[in-house]
């Protein structure tokens, strides 16, 4: 085995999804009214946004996607809501923090697979640009220098749960699905990819299972139980 890769939000950073979506939109909502976008039109404009790269083709990148939506609604010079979007991930987006919960068990897992000579991939969901994921790698306690490859919407043409997503990943790092091991929280969006011949681990402290898949088979565990399987893996070379 070549990579793991690992699903982020409710696998490395712990948190409830329903709630950190929450508290995500109140604090966007509320710097869409403090810029004049209006904080229903902002919010409505991001969800839509999201809708349309879980959709994407791979014919452009997710950002590409989300700036041709919110282009063709409000108009006027692109860097300008650019440079506002950074400044609320660099600023307003820690209040989003308070919604998750990290553990020291995330970065150990990492620290593990290093010692082991595994190369490691952050594979969450590319719907967000990079500094807001980076951002929710600081939360987690993650060092992004530990990863050869994060997916943002920035370097993705697809997004969970489509396969095409982890075909992209797979060609990044120059590996079979066959000698990599995906580690996610979510049975449709992590774990589909053992379609592909990928070995898969369910986390389940936060787990979602919204298609009501059964998992009662795959190899599964919270995240102290995530560690010692990680710790038996055997070391590359």
């Amino acid at each position: 085995m070549k990579a793991v890769l690992f699903d982020l939000d409710g696998t490395l950073l712990p948190m409830d999804q329903e709630v950190f979506v929450k508290r995500y939109l109140t604090e966007l909502g509320a710097k869409g009214a403090e810029l004049g976008y209006g904080a229903q039109e902002l919010v409505q404009i991001v969800l839509t946004g999201f809708e349309v790269m879980v959709a994407n083709d791979g014919t452009m990148t997710n950002e590409e996607r989300f700036w041709e939506l919110f282009m063709g609604t409000y108009g006027g010079e692109r860097d300008k809501h650019t440079e506002a979007f950074e400044n609320f991930y660099h600023n307003e987006f820690a209040k989003v923090a308070e919604s998750t919960s990290p553990t020291p068990l995330a970065n150990e897992a990492i620290q593990v697979l290093k010692e082991k000579g595994y190369g490691i991939v952050l594979a969450t969901n590319p719907v967000f640009p990079r500094v807001a994921t980076l951002e929710r790698m600081r939360w987690a306690g993650l060092d992004p220098q530990d990863f050869s490859w994060i997916t943002t919407y920035e370097n993705s043409t697809f997004a969970k749960p489509n396969l095409d997503y982890y075909r992209e990943i797979l060609r990044s790092i120059d590996a079979g699905p066959e000698e990599c091991l995906m580690v996610g929280n979510d049975v449709r969006e992590d774990i589909s990819v053992a379609q592909l011949g990928m070995d898969v681990f369910l986390v389940t402290d936060d787990l979602i299972n919204s298609t009501d898949e059964d998992y009662s088979s795959l190899p599964q565990g919270d995240r102290q139980q995530m560690l010692q399987y990680l710790q038996k893996l055997p070391r590359r070379g």
